[in-house]
């Protein structure tokens, strides 16, 4: 069952772009563990919050994608960055009226 996470980055002020930069580097690691959509998105009303909401092939997929050293070195990376502040939520998706 495909597994969502969606949820709120607080920055520190002026660190907003600095860490959608950084979240959006090009990476394949990520895919290789199950990971089917990353996206990093912004809000101008919240200038010091990043938004991303990540798909899943499993929840066990996403909770292993954490031991990774690459996803370990970035959030080491991005900790300088942000607020301490950090909202969301994580669900099971059960249907669409897009696909079957």
């Amino acid at each position: 069952m495909v597994f969502a996470n969606a949820g709120t980055l607080g920055v520190r002020p002026g660190q907003r772009d600095a860490l959608v930069e950084h979240l959006t580097v090009r990476s394949d690691h990520l895919s290789r563990v199950g990971c089917l959509s990353y996206e990093v998105g912004v809000n101008d009303e919240q200038p010091d919050t990043v938004f991303v909401v990540e798909l899943w092939e499993s929840a066990e997929a996403h909770r292993a994608s954490l031991e990774l050293p690459e996803v370990q070195a970035s959030i080491a990376a991005a900790r300088p960055m942000l607020s301490g502040e950090f909202g969301g939520f994580h669900f099971d998706l059960v249907g669409s009226p897009l696909r079957d």
